[in-house]
């Protein structure tokens, strides 16, 4: 439902009489005699979803020099913007200019998920190298990789961590369309039944901390680097594998398939998709195919979802220094400098709610910086600083994703209060 808070035939009476428009009764701010913002309207579409959907606020404003929203989305330009709320939320637009403030409402309703998707249900998804989800999300709504953080306290030393990983450097898509070096950009993964096959994975490094196999990993499996021309390729050679029917994720780092249908890899890890115990093989300390400790399937960021106008969850960064401690979600940490001006695993930015995500940018673009701000960024590995992990599609416009995510810039985010470091 919704409820706007001014009053258009009394507009001019108001203004003789230095009143308000009010927001549920609170009202606004004025000043006498100059043009106060109006809001025309200010609705949900639609007004009523499931947890795991997103809805469209949409308004109408004149004479407004600032827009927001709250709770959660900040500033806001153009004439709408995607949210995709775990419980029911009243959303508040506030137009402001020098001459007063006033306020509209609506709600958005959620309703509970069901077996055709949503959070902690992989249903939906489809079959294949780079399926759609279709809705369906890793982990229950109330698992650390799907929390609203939009609100959360501010690290008291967060200045000093972005300072370290660069306030002026921009933001980088590390995926896209094509090839780069010969091989698909980022992270790719394969969506596969319950029927699929199992077989036997060695591990030649980090067996100690891995998950026993089988797992079911079909010999077509795509592995990060492959070259489509079959020449030589190294790097981190993940595999991520997504067992739709049975909510399992299953990670390979520097995956080696065999001959006979197995595969060597250095490490690997079983996720339950559907469960807050997420890794139930797995301890405090432990590694994964990540150096984090943590899945990297969950924090990438997909064309379908971002076409959608709405990603529902964190995102996957990495940092050029990290430091020898970690934060939940992340169980491991990668480093040996126990400097606290750098990152620990597991840390996680928020893109500021100041920030005014521009409405030229594209649909795509919009929803991951959108994603910031709701659900922010995880440091989840070593490598070049602001980089965001992301699944290769060649439906991405590699052009305006640099353009675009390049503009904004370390200086415009935050880190959020680091509660339960683990420094070993």
């Amino acid at each position: 439902m919704n409820s706007t808070h001014y009053l258009l035939p009394l507009l001019l009476g108001l203004a003789a009489c230095g009143g308000g428009g009010g927001g549920d009764g609170g009202g606004g701010t004025t000043t006498p005699g100059a043009s106060q913002p109006s809001i025309q309207s200010f609705s949900a579409t639609p007004a009523s979803i499931t947890a795991g959907q997103s809805s469209t606020l949409s308004w109408q404003s004149s004479h407004a020099t600032s827009l927001s929203i709250s709770p959660g989305v900040g500033s806001v330009s153009g004439n709408s913007v995607a949210v995709a709320p775990v419980t029911t939320t009243t959303y508040t637009l506030t137009a402001s200019n020098a001459a007063g403030t006033i306020t509209a409402s609506t709600t958005v309703t959620v309703g509970s998920g069901n077996s055709n998707g949503g959070y902690g249900s992989m249903a939906a998804a489809g079959l294949g190298i780079g399926a759609a989800l279709n809705g369906s999300i890793p982990f229950p709504a109330s698992n650390a990789w799907n929390q609203d953080i939009s609100a959360a306290p501010v690290d008291p030393n967060s200045s000093n961590i972005l300072t370290t990983i660069g306030l002026t450097r921009g933001l980088h898509p590390d995926f896209g369309a094509g090839l780069y070096d010969g091989a698909p950009i980022g992270i790719p993964y394969v969506v596969v039944a319950g029927t699929q096959a199992k077989v036997n994975i060695h591990f030649t490094a980090y067996g100690d901390e891995s998950d026993p196999g089988p797992y079911p990993v079909p010999g077509n499996a795509p592995i990060e680097g492959k070259r489509p021309d079959g020449g030589a390729f190294d790097g981190d050679r993940h595999v991520l594998v997504v067992d739709k029917d049975n909510n399992r994720l299953y990670e390979l780092y520097r995956a080696f398939p065999q001959s006979d249908g197995s595969w060597n890899a250095d490490a690997g890890a079983v996720f339950h998709l559907n469960s807050n115990t997420v890794r139930p093989g797995g301890k405090p300390g432990w590694t994964s195919a990540d150096a984090a400790g943590l899945p990297i399937f969950p924090g990438l960021v997909r064309y379908d979802e971002a076409a959608s106008g709405t990603i529902r969850h964190a995102l996957r960064f990495t940092v050029s220094q990290s430091r020898r401690a970690y934060v939940p979600p992340a169980t491991h940490w990668a480093a040996s400098s126990t400097d606290p001006n750098r990152a620990p695993m597991g840390m996680r930015v928020r893109l500021k709610a100041s920030y005014a995500i521009p409405a030229s940018f594209s649909t795509e673009s919009r929803a991951i910086l959108q994603a910031m701000k709701t659900y922010g960024m995880i440091v989840a590995d070593n490598g070049s600083n602001w980089y965001v992990s992301g699944a290769p599609d060649d439906r991405w416009n590699n052009d305006k994703l640099v353009r675009e995510l390049g503009s904004v810039k370390g200086g415009d985010f935050e880190v959020i209060r680091m509660d339960g470091l683990v420094t070993p």
